[in-house]
């Protein structure tokens, strides 16, 4: 039979008072981290941070447990007052997770609108396997991009759906092809593009052989895949041609075109991006671990609506940013919190 028996550990700490015969009184120390006549020990306040960081409960449902469970009276201020020590001990770690990302071979990004108080922001996610770090901003393009501190200065691989501020980095670039398998079957289901049914059983194909071929194909396979993907690609100029412009005097501007030619051209123009996938070992078909990194974010903004500050959303951020992190470098999430509020780090943050 296995159960469970939640409780709390109240200790109480002495110190012995000497007095000389001049009335001198000494004290005794206390040990490190005991300053107050009452306190909440580094366990209370990592399974706080747990509850509301990891688990996204919202702050009043984490009061009625402890209050509940453990009888212990938390206000919903000192639970927030936990995740600022947090995020306060994670200034090392912040600064560890961008020197890697910056210098990482290859490095997925991705972005989602949160809300803050009722107005919209942008949640920015740059990560790899091993490290990932959330940022947020009121701007979603290269002004974000400066303050959150990774993505101009990176130079490798960066893995994304084809956001049109991300080609103004000075870096190779590498698409997101479960985006494309998604818009070709639109284009098939929705325009009776023959093409794109076609494209994206190639794509499909492709990436089975890259699979099969453990993570990279020859030079002469991978060609041969891509003079098919060219062929493909004029079938589309034919069943998918470019919009006259109309002979109305006086109409100036761009010609509107549909959807399947706006993704055809993105295929045709973007090639080496789109196959990339083919010839490196290092770039995945799809940005899946960007998504998946930023996935997360999106359940807390279901549960909670919003971010009551910008604070807030600061210090989610960073310590999502960690426990996201630490998982991925095999630490469980409790343990790494209570790392972190005894006042130590992993090893591999060193």
């Amino acid at each position: 039979m296995f159960d469970i028996d939640i409780t709390r550990v109240v200790t109480e700490y002495r110190a012995q008072v000497l007095e000389d015969d001049n009335g001198n009184r000494y004290m005794a120390p206390f040990p490190d981290g005991v300053t107050k006549a009452v306190q909440y020990g580094a366990g209370i306040k990592a399974h706080a941070v747990y509850l509301s960081q990891f688990q996204l409960i919202p702050y009043n449902r984490i009061q009625d447990y402890f209050a509940d469970q453990l009888h212990i009276p938390i206000s919903e201020g000192t639970i927030f007052n936990f995740n600022k020590q947090a995020y306060g001990a994670l200034d090392t770690f912040e600064n560890r997770a961008k020197e890697q990302l910056i210098a990482s071979s290859v490095a997925h990004a991705d972005e989602t609108g949160i809300n803050m108080g009722g107005a919209r922001h942008w949640l920015h996610c740059v990560s790899n396997p091993y490290w990932t770090l959330y940022y947020p901003h009121a701007k979603r393009g290269m002004e974000a991009f400066e303050a959150m501190g990774i993505l101009p200065w990176f130079r490798g691989i960066l893995c994304h759906d084809h956001w049109k501020p991300y080609y103004r980095l000075e870096c190779t670039h590498a698409l997101c092809n479960a985006h494309h398998l998604r818009e070709l079957t639109r284009a098939w289901e929705q325009d009776n593009q023959q093409w794109a049914h076609d494209m994206k059983d190639l794509l499909e194909k492709i990436n089975t052989r890259v699979n099969d071929a453990g993570g990279a194909l020859h030079a002469q396979q991978a060609g041969r895949y891509r003079a098919q993907y060219r062929k493909l690609i004029e079938k589309g100029e034919i069943e998918c041609p470019e919009p006259t412009r109309p002979k109305k005097k006086g109409k100036r501007g761009r010609i509107k075109k549909s959807k399947s030619r706006n993704l055809l051209e993105r295929l045709r123009d973007y090639e080496n991006d789109v196959l990339r996938f083919m010839e490196n070992e290092q770039v995945a078909f799809s940005n899946n671990l960007g998504e998946n990194d930023i996935r997360m974010t999106k359940v807390q903004q279901k549960i909670s609506g919003c971010f009551r500050s910008i604070e807030g959303a600061v210090i989610f951020c960073r310590i999502r940013s960690y426990l996201s992190t630490c998982r991925k470098q095999g630490i469980k999430a409790s343990i790494a919190l209570e790392l972190l509020l005894n006042g130590k780090l992993p090893e591999f943050v060193k």
